[in-house]
């Protein structure tokens, strides 16, 4: 969360189109659907629509909105996910066992919420710029979920035999992937961090300088078909390609591709959100771990790129790609013109890097409850940059650092080769 005063209001009409798209990607799915908890790290539909409403109410409707009256005591307890300073909370891994409220109890809910939010907007919030900067932290907040709420239904859909589609996806007419090409950066003192006073996620500043030495980066990023010549070359079975809890990870969970794919007697096919459809050989590789990417790229002669790298590099480009106001919600191949220096910075996949999600210099949380978002988090993860397929395209910045376990991949995940610039 931004540190610094927030210069523009908070509308009631994004407060309530972010709101709106939130139940917009839950509609084409059954409340059987909304129940379902697959794995520990997924949370049910009905949880994400829940819980965002309940940040709202916690954190803006109790303290500041006199007279309010909360829908149902019983959301403190089953709707808080982490906040420790706010109190007791269900534990996660049994979120999927809260068949009530109902998911059109949870619709009601929302409901009571965003009239009352509507009121403290139009009356207290006015007045109160702390306040306008708690409700956007709320709005990104939900527009996080949203993209969890798609990782979530996708691995949920994925554990159903019989493949069954979130959505139908219009046929995208794949073009040729172009021979990888590496665009060279000089390198020296540059800044990173978020600037402005604009919203930023407090984890994203302050802003710093960082010696770089030369690099270069891999002008696209790696694609289905590059990934298969991995497995071919045996790639999930070298020891020597691996960090040493990275083979044993491997080994341990019987990994020999990226989530989702299966073997057929028609060729390897994938789990998408409209279904399972033959792997495509130039879309980007996606739903690979930390240690799968860290793994392609040693074999591959490069390494992944810092952080500071990438963030340095996407001065070059535009803000822009395919994200979930494309409604594809599936990575794409390369689009851009042959032209183009660094393709796909923004949308598709997740780029891994090799930076730990770690403080900058001279970051301080916030205080109070929500100062638990992110700096309680900055331990045993890494930092993944640039947005993806599900990220909805005003919550991304060159700034933002999303974070994961280096064995998780049912996030939209992918890669980036990067190299020192003397190879």
């Amino acid at each position: 969360m931004s540190t610094s005063p927030v210069r523009t209001t908070v509308a009631l009409a994004d407060y309530q189109s972010i709101r709106d798209d939130t139940e917009r990607l839950a509609a084409p799915l059954s409340p059987e659907d909304q129940q379902i908890q697959s794995m520990l790290d997924v949370s049910p539909t009905k949880w994400h629509r829940a819980h965002i409403t309940w940040f709202f109410e916690t954190f803006l409707l109790v303290p500041h909105l006199p007279g309010y009256v909360e829908f149902d005591p019983d959301y403190r307890y089953l709707f808080n996910s982490y906040y420790e300073a706010v109190g007791a909370r269900h534990p996660r891994h049994e979120r999927g066992l809260i068949s009530r409220p109902s998911a059109s109890e949870v619709a009601n809910y929302r409901a009571h919420v965003d009239e009352a939010m509507h009121q403290l907007m139009d009356t207290v919030m006015a007045d109160k710029p702390d306040l306008e900067e708690l409700a956007r932290l709320g709005l990104h907040h939900e527009q996080q979920h949203q993209e969890l709420l798609l990782m979530d239904i996708k691995h949920v859909l994925s554990v159903n035999p019989t493949h069954p589609a979130y959505h139908d996806r219009q046929t995208v007419a794949a073009e040729a992937t172009p021979q990888q090409g590496w665009v060279d950066f000089e390198g020296g003192l540059v800044e990173v961090g978020h600037s402005g006073s604009d919203f930023h996620f407090d984890n994203e500043g302050p802003r710093h300088k960082t010696f770089l030495e030369p690099f270069r980066l891999a002008d696209r990023l790696v694609t289905n078909s590059d990934w298969l010549e991995f497995m071919a070359d045996d790639g999930y079975h070298e020891a020597r390609h691996w960090l040493s809890e990275g083979w044993s990870t491997i080994v341990e969970n019987d990994w020999e591709c990226p989530l989702y794919w299966e073997a057929t007697s028609n060729g390897w096919h994938v789990h998408t959100l409209h279904g399972c459809v033959p792997v495509e050989p130039n879309e980007p590789v996606c739903h690979v771990s930390y240690f799968e990417a860290d793994a392609y790229a040693r074999w591959a002669g490069g390494r992944l790129p810092t952080e500071s790298e990438w963030e340095h590099a996407s001065n070059s480009v535009a803000i822009s790609g395919n994200m979930a106001d494309s409604s594809e919600f599936h990575p794409s191949g390369t689009r851009e013109p042959s032209d183009s220096t660094l393709r796909q910075m923004f949308g598709d996949v997740w780029e891994w890097t090799s930076s730990s999600y770690a403080a900058y210099p001279g970051y301080h949380p916030v205080e109070g409850a929500v100062g638990e978002y992110n700096g309680k988090f900055m331990s045993n993860q890494y930092v993944l940059r640039g947005g993806c397929c599900a990220t909805p395209a005003g919550h991304i910045r060159r700034s933002y650092r999303n974070f994961f376990p280096t064995h998780s991949r049912w996030m939209f995940s992918g890669l980036r080769l990067a190299r020192d610039q003397h190879i």
